[in-house]
């Protein structure tokens, strides 16, 4: 079994900022990509940023220049470094990762975390 923990979410002020950690434990052989995304009430979840094992990112155009993804390979262990966060941020924000159960095969399936809030208040 794989888990996803995410931590970090709160309340912040408008212009300030947070940072968002996603932990990986369990049984698995290897990460492929992991990434962010966010649903706010009565919208579609959409992908906020993600990053490959090799370190390609890729981030919404809402929150590109402001928010930072990143990896720690070793801890299993993905962040996202929000700043100057604006009201319209606030959602749930879910991690998601890409993993290879099995280190003899290279089908990989797709897991999710719980989901931490995040508001930002005017």
């Amino acid at each position: 079994q794989v888990q996803l923990v995410e931590s970090g979410g709160g309340l912040a002020q408008a212009g300030g900022s947070l940072r968002l950690s996603c932990a990986a434990s369990g049984t698995f052989a290897s990460i492929n990509a992991m990434g962010w995304y966010r649903q706010a009430p009565g919208k579609q979840r959409e992908l906020v940023a993600s990053t490959t094992s090799g370190g390609t990112t890729n981030y919404a155009d809402s929150v590109e220049g402001r928010f930072t993804i990143s990896r720690d390979n070793a801890k299993n262990t993905v962040y996202l470094q929000m700043n100057s966060l604006k009201p319209e941020d606030t959602a749930v924000y879910y991690c998601n990762a890409d993993i290879i159960l099995r280190s003899w095969s290279t089908i990989s399936r797709d897991y999710w975390g719980q989901g931490t809030q995040v508001t930002v208040s005017s």
